[in-house]
């Protein structure tokens, strides 16, 4: 095992014309484009671990990924810059720093914040167009709340994720935040609910909004969430919310992770 430390690089990119985060043959992928630049920049293969891979047309501001270091690496503000001249211009790189041997982008998060923007009523969104989910129709705000309450805390998702990749898996999950508030974005009215947790399931946080909207909607009941829950079964809950209304915001990590090199 390498004694070397790890490179943790914190990007953005507009997931609409990838077919998700990770990397898949013949198919345009965020982590391929970074792979892709790093062996360029490096002349070296990476092992690339990452705080979370967003399905196809989910966006990111703050996606955290993690590779080895290596003695001959250019430095954080070096490849900082390296790869901001590779990878555009639908990925921009953020941030370039230096963690303790053996960290993982994946492993080590202790929160993800999720971000998804719902746009409601008769007038379709111009400027968070393919950042937002146009409903059509108005929503109940204190009804999604009201049905939201009973997401908090530790429960067994399994209804809220893709029902394969719950087989054999745990599906017990904590949200630590689920807030839903009317906010202005790029001068456009519209519907934020954020969602933190340390980790999800897969397309859990889409089902999650896809079933308040329809609580939101009047279709169902805010109890109807907390049935939802208990049936343990997918088809207990609500319908997938799109992929463009959602954006993985950011990841936490401890601090006494980070090496400062002097």
């Amino acid at each position: 095992m390498s004694n070397e430390p790890v490179t943790v690089i914190t990007v953005a990119y507009d997931g609409a014309p990838f077919a998700g985060f990770a990397r898949q043959p013949g198919r345009a992928t965020v982590q391929g484009r970074l792979e892709d630049a790093l062996r360029v920049i490096l002349r070296r293969e990476v092992a690339m671990a990452c705080a979370g891979r967003t399905d196809a047309g989910v966006h990111a501001r703050g996606q955290v990924i993690s590779f080895p270091s290596a003695p001959q690496d250019e430095a954080p503000d070096a490849l900082l810059r390296s790869l901001n001249a590779l990878v555009g211009p639908e990925i921009a790189v953020s941030d370039v720093r230096s963690a303790l041997t053996g960290f993982s982008a994946r492993y080590d998060a202790t929160a993800r914040e999720y971000r998804y923007l719902l746009v409601p009523g008769p007038v379709p969104p111009v400027a968070l167009r393919g950042r937002a989910w146009w409903t059509k129709r108005t929503l109940d705000l204190d009804a999604m709340r009201e049905g939201a309450s009973h997401l908090l805390g530790e429960h067994d998702f399994k209804s809220f994720c893709v029902t394969p990749s719950a087989v054999g898996k745990r599906t017990v999950r904590h949200i630590a935040v689920l807030e839903i508030e009317s906010v202005i974005e790029l001068g456009e009215p519209c519907i934020r609910v954020r969602i933190a947790g340390r980790s999800f399931l897969h397309s859990m946080v889409r089902i999650m909004v896809g079933s308040l909207v329809q609580v939101g909607r009047g279709r169902r009941d805010p109890s109807w969430v907390a049935d939802a829950l208990a049936a343990c079964e997918r088809d207990a809950a609500g319908l997938t919310a799109p992929p463009h209304g959602l954006t993985l915001w950011g990841v936490s990590y401890p601090e006494d992770h980070w090496l400062v090199r002097g």
